[in-house]
């Protein structure tokens, strides 16, 4: 009940939209600009390489850090001040890390829209906030006068840094972002199984069809057959309904990942996962497909 509100309450938020209006497009416009370097940084900050998310990842540094330091800082107001230069140390590397964490939060919420979008950048503004007092906090760790001041402000910041992750959590399990969505508990077919007549696939074209109630992508270019997953592992996005591209790759429409027919491997984000492959082949007459071995 208390999550549904919350949430609902983000939803209703009608300066978030404006907000993320500005924001979102200001974010692509400077990858863009950038040129290939712009595009090769924003895949890097997605996680392609990886095979995953990277900012799942980052987000660990800072609230490993933060949390340690929470608990120092609790010692040294106890009494044990013994602990105090591990504290100002553990809301340091905190603050680095949540640089990383920043770039590539941001960079994953510019794949994502509406109620998504909303709650993502919630939890930006939220991590924001408190990434600005453990900064103050730091500071004024320095003098020692200050230093319990220093310590309220590191605690409103973990605070704010649970309240963030919570929305964090509920974006990967409640609205699935940043999971692979060609994940799935239908069965892939492990022999070849026929699913349309060859000729209803012209050159230059593609089609979705399903096989074992997988959803799949079957394109002909340059005379020569490709199946991929159809569903986009980025969002879910139907890569049928995309661009079929001229390098043997297509684009999503949703948000314009950019997956390899060849291998399903991923060319362009936001998507960091790569698509499952299919074995394909023309065989009397229909198109057969397994998954690849």
């Amino acid at each position: 009940m208390i999550q549904k509100s919350v949430i609902n309450l983000i939803e209703q938020q009608k300066w978030l939209d404006k907000t993320a209006k500005i924001v979102q497009p200001a974010v692509l416009n400077a990858y863009e600009a950038a040129g290939e370097a712009g595009r090769r940084l924003k895949n890097f900050f997605h996680g392609t390489w990886l095979g995953h998310p990277l900012h799942p990842a980052m987000t660990d540094i800072p609230i490993g850090a933060w949390t340690a330091a929470a608990a120092l800082d609790a010692c040294e107001l106890a009494g044990s001040e013994k602990y105090k230069n591990g504290a100002d140390a553990a809301v340091a590397i905190g603050l680095v890390g949540a640089v990383g964490a920043a770039i590539t939060g941001l960079t994953d919420w510019t794949g994502t829209s509406e109620k998504k979008q909303k709650i993502g950048l919630m939890h930006g503004i939220l991590n924001l906030t408190a990434t600005t007092l453990y900064t103050s906090s730091l500071i004024l760790r320095r003098n020692k006068k200050s230093r319990g001041t220093a310590i309220a402000l590191s605690m409103a910041g973990y605070g704010l840094t649970t309240l963030a992750a919570y929305l964090g959590g509920h974006l990967v399990f409640g609205e699935q972002v940043g999971v692979d969505h060609t994940a799935t508990s239908a069965e892939y077919p492990e022999q070849f199984i026929a699913v349309f007549s060859a000729n209803d696939l012209p050159e230059n074209s593609m089609k979705r069809v399903n096989a074992n109630e997988i959803p799949v992508l079957i394109a002909r270019k340059n005379g020569k057959l490709y199946a991929i997953a159809n569903t986009c592992s980025h969002l879910g996005g139907p890569l049928d309904e995309g661009e079929l591209l001229e390098n043997n790759t297509v684009k999503c429409p949703w948000h314009g990942s950019v997956f390899s027919l060849e291998d399903g491997r991923v060319i362009d984000g936001p998507a960091s996962e790569p698509q499952p492959q299919f074995e394909v082949r023309a065989k009397n007459g229909e198109i057969e497909v397994r998954r690849k071995k």
